[in-house]
């Protein structure tokens, strides 16, 4: 049965891990494919780094939970460092409407991440965090981490630390600039009725 078109609501889904260094490879075409065979609509992906926008009448723990046996049936993957975040329109919305004063509005001086919490406590997942005096800069959001490092002193960051943390494996990094496309593309479907 086909949902009733004013059932459906956009939502994001951010894959963790796939298409990184050469590894755990999924072209987004076949993704789109295997997502829209699932039965959403208006499916539209963001460049290679597992940025998906669809809708769907399912709550974002289904969709979630859809998504990540799609990609276990559909693709040759290391599960273990796969992982899939379904936020809603609003919820996404909220990441950037309630960033920081000034975060991401100095590209050329600053890198500035979103870094999304899968199933992470934001105070568990700032604990690993040992930002450099002058050089990064971290502030707690809900459900994400805002991260901004110098451009100047990037090799001075000590944001990569992270990775050998266990909480790491619970977090999905996305630039500030592919967070803020993504918003624009959802409300284009969400308002627009689908991308152009």
């Amino acid at each position: 049965m086909i949902a009733n078109k004013s059932e459906m609501r956009v939502h994001i889904a951010l894959i963790r891990g796939v298409n990184v260094g050469g590894k755990n490879k999924v072209l987004m075409a076949s993704l789109r494919e295997c997502l829209e065979e699932g039965g959403f609509s208006n499916v539209s992906t963001y460049l290679a780094s597992g940025n998906v926008i669809l809708e769907s009448d399912k709550n974002t723990n289904e969709i979630s939970a859809q998504i990540e046996e799609a990609l276990s049936e559909n693709f040759e993957l290391d599960d273990e460092i796969v992982r899939v975040l379904v936020l809603t329109h609003d919820q996404f919305k909220a990441v950037v409407d309630n960033k920081p004063a000034g975060f991401g509005e100095q590209p050329k001086e600053y890198h500035s991440d979103a870094i999304f919490l899968i199933e992470l406590d934001s105070v568990q997942a700032m604990s690993v965090f040992k930002p450099r005096e002058g050089v990064d800069k971290v502030w707690s959001g809900d459900g994400v981490i805002y991260s901004q490092r110098l451009s100047a002193q990037l090799t001075k960051s000590r944001l990569s630390r992270i990775i050998k943390t266990p909480e790491y494996k619970f977090m999905t990094i996305r630039s500030w600039n592919t967070t803020t496309k993504l918003l624009e593309k959802a409300e284009r479907v969400r308002y627009e009725g689908g991308l152009k």
